[in-house]
């Protein structure tokens, strides 16, 4: 990887390059898995039938996915879809679910440093992101900036309805397709405030 990275800016590096087995959305006859190579290059997830070795084989690419717009969880036992050990899943922005197996705990381990490196540099160079979303029947814009937090603001007038630190984000949760909650404490009166 260190040599490959030689012929990529920094932004574009390589993060992290192995094979695992992805679960297939509808299984033909026994195939249930099947060899995939993935690697984690500057902003991006890729998911290969081969290893790239050429700088055109990166356009090439089975699937592509943007790190900051995916998430990944790590399974316990209990999520484990079959006799399977050390897997993990990806989820678009589209709502696609990948299930992906790796033969070593190790492996699995070295895989969720990569991902959250990679997601953390990519997230560092952003700096900044800027959602559409509706509050109450509201067209608002929810911005989460690396260096300030969380503002939420009407899109037409742009006058600031709340602005929350990372240091008060409490906690979150999604219904997994449009809908996100935010648990900020209010640094005043100490108080959990849903957003």
């Amino acid at each position: 990887i260190k040599k490959i990275n030689r012929n990529f800016p920094v932004n574009q590096q390589i993060v992290y390059m192995g094979w695992c087995e992805a679960r297939e959305q509808d299984p033909l006859q026994d195939r249930v898995y099947s060899p995939t190579f993935l690697a984690l290059r500057g902003s991006c997830l890729y998911k290969f039938l081969a290893p790239p070795v050429t700088t055109w084989d990166w356009t090439r690419a089975e699937k592509t996915f943007s790190v900051y717009e995916i998430m990944c969880k790590v399974l316990k036992d209990s999520d484990l879809l079959d006799r399977r050990k050390h897997c993990f899943t990806v989820q678009s922005e589209s709502g696609e679910d990948l299930y992906f197996s790796v033969e070593l705990e190790s492996d699995l381990a070295q895989w969720e440093r990569a991902f959250q490196t990679a997601t953390f540099l990519e997230v560092e160079r952003i700096q900044c992101k800027t959602y559409a979303c509706v509050l109450e029947s509201h067209l608002m814009g929810l911005t989460i900036d690396f260096s300030t937090g969380f503002i939420c603001f009407d899109a037409a007038t742009k006058a600031i309805l709340w602005r929350y630190k990372f240091s008060q984000l409490k906690g979150s949760s999604d219904d997994g397709k449009s809908k996100i909650k935010f648990l900020f404490q209010n640094p005043d009166t100490k108080q959990i405030e849903a957003k």
